[in-house]
């Protein structure tokens, strides 16, 4: 059996090379979409939830306004690139069907860690419940995939005692890694500093859980180790108790997996509803 080409498996932007052509257009939505909520009193834009200047929230409201259903989108590029702001047009799936949505920022690595990363989503998720007192649902792509579950998987409590239990008990994870050890010998650890111990402490594939409800899906173009990973944590948490589903989208590949999350009408956006809502009313 041949060995696995990390490297290859795990570089996206070699698999698409469209990818600069994706980035721009997203760049651009983003700000459309920033432009005509902002135009409208609905957006709230570079709220700060920590110290440094990527440390920002920028929420998008419904018509109905803040007592909506409360989401929150994290976005990808390797805990490494990328900015909150070429993201703001995936709250408009979302919005449109009446329910607030977040999208966080966070410092990069090789600045910070990803443990710093981790910590600083969960500050970000408690600078929400501490202003809406409402339960979160969690959407992220590719390391947002991963942050989604790590969010999932937090002891709220334990960090910000009078924190419920299950702040975050619902999540949708698009193309993430669960399991960090394949990228150890990528070109990718060059910024993540990653050795074996620390890949397992933060993979949560191996972490402890309640009974959360998680989601992870895939392009159906991507590699084949995105696949695996996508199922590898629906299968692992299902055993642990969790409500799990994997899904892997036809005709997408690892950037245009995104693109359901803008369209209201989407079967993407309809599921995400689904958890939005579950978060919201306690229905687990």
């Amino acid at each position: 059996m041949a060995a696995i080409d990390y490297e290859a498996e795990y570089n996206n932007r070699a698999r698409v090379p469209e990818h600069p052509q994706i980035f721009a257009g997203w760049a651009r939505d983003a700000e459309a979409y920033r432009e005509q909520t902002t135009s409208l009193g609905r957006a709230e834009l570079g709220i700060r939830y920590g110290a440094s200047p990527r440390q920002i929230i920028d929420l998008f409201l419904p018509a109905e306004g803040a007592s909506a259903p409360l989401a929150l989108f994290i976005h990808g590029g390797w805990w490494r690139s990328l900015e909150p702001g070429s993201f703001s047009h995936m709250a408009r799936g979302l919005n449109a069907h009446g329910v607030a949505v977040a999208v966080a920022g966070y410092d990069l690595c090789p600045q910070v860690t990803i443990a710093d990363i981790i910590a600083q989503m969960q500050q970000a998720c408690l600078h929400l419940w501490r202003r809406f007192r409402r339960h979160i649902m969690v959407y992220g792509h590719s390391a947002g995939g991963h942050l989604t579950a790590c969010l999932l998987a937090t002891d709220w409590p334990t960090l910000a005692p009078g924190a419920p239990e299950d702040l975050v008990p619902t999540g949708y994870a698009i193309s993430g890694v669960f399991d960090l050890s394949p990228l150890l010998g990528t070109s990718l650890n060059a910024d993540l500093r990653l050795d074996a111990e620390e890949a397992r402490r933060l993979s949560p594939l191996f972490f402890p859980i309640d009974d959360p409800m998680l989601d992870a899906v895939v392009g159906a173009l991507e590699s084949s180790e995105f696949l695996r990973q996508s199922r590898m944590i629906v299968e692992a948490w299902r055993q642990d108790g969790a409500e799990t589903r994997y899904e892997a989208i036809a005709g997408a590949n690892h950037f245009t997996v995104l693109d359901p999350l803008t369209d209201p009408a989407s079967p993407m956006v309809a599921r995400l509803l689904v958890l939005a809502q579950r978060a919201h009313a306690g229905e687990f």
